[in-house]
């Protein structure tokens, strides 16, 4: 098992589709872990993150839909639910309790995996990106969150048109990215022969020589490229 792929967590009082249901996602490229009620569900929680729960409702003790109202309150796992029964009602109950989905039993194990990953998709759509880091290019420091170019404690200005070209690239650092990409992704108006012109620009303030660019290259008959490494 690949220790990268989505971790989900099976909350199923019934034993054997407990271990059914284990065997079939492991079997289709996710890690599992199970817990027979709430209060073992609970403990696996406290112990291990998890990218997704499915939750059975009907189980002894607390109900899936009371810990679903409880951990909906402090946590952020998206929490797909599990129940025999099946109507409009119990549908918004489910809804309303904070998970995601909803999948009556019976129910066809293909469906639930679409599920799952519709469900990993979407949240991984709305996660928030990791603030960029700041590049470094010999003597000058390239803060992209900020778009702020600094040779020591002096501020280099740039345009804003500078500042969007080179935080896309610092973004993209060793990836090539054709002049049209490069439009689409940054505040440049314009053609091919603008991105040109900008670059030109902001050669002159990055590279020690901006006829034998280290940091920005060309890339003939593709596009720019920025290497910070100056390779």
């Amino acid at each position: 098992m690949i220790e990268d792929s989505p971790h989900l967590l099976v909350v199923e009082d019934d034993a054997r589709l407990r271990d059914r249901l284990r065997k079939y996602l492991t079997d289709n490229g996710f890690r599992v872990s199970v817990a027979a009620e709430a209060t073992e569900a609970r403990g696996q929680l406290a112990a291990l993150t998890f990218d997704l729960i499915i939750m059975d409702i009907m189980m002894p003790g607390e109900s899936g839909l009371d810990l679903t109202r409880s951990l909906r309150g402090r946590l952020a796992t998206p929490i797909l639910v599990l129940t025999a029964r099946g109507t409009p009602e119990d549908r918004i109950a489910g809804l309303e309790s904070g998970a995601e989905d909803y999948l009556a039993k019976p129910f066809e194990p293909r469906e639930l995996v679409l599920r799952i990953n519709n469900i990993l998709r979407r949240v991984a759509q709305q996660a928030p990106e990791a603030a960029p880091r700041p590049v470094r290019l010999g003597a000058f420091t390239f803060d992209p969150e900020r778009e702020e170019l600094r040779r020591g404690d002096q501020q280099i200005k740039l345009t804003s048109a500078e500042a969007s070209l080179l935080r896309v690239l610092a973004h993209h650092a060793g990836e090539i990215l054709s002049r049209e990409a490069l439009t689409e992704k940054s505040r440049i108006t314009g053609n091919a022969r603008t991105v040109d012109v900008q670059v030109t620009r902001l050669r002159r303030k990055i590279e020690p020589d901006p006829k034998m660019p280290r940091y920005l290259h060309t890339v003939r008959g593709e596009g720019y490229v920025l290497r910070p490494d100056g390779r």
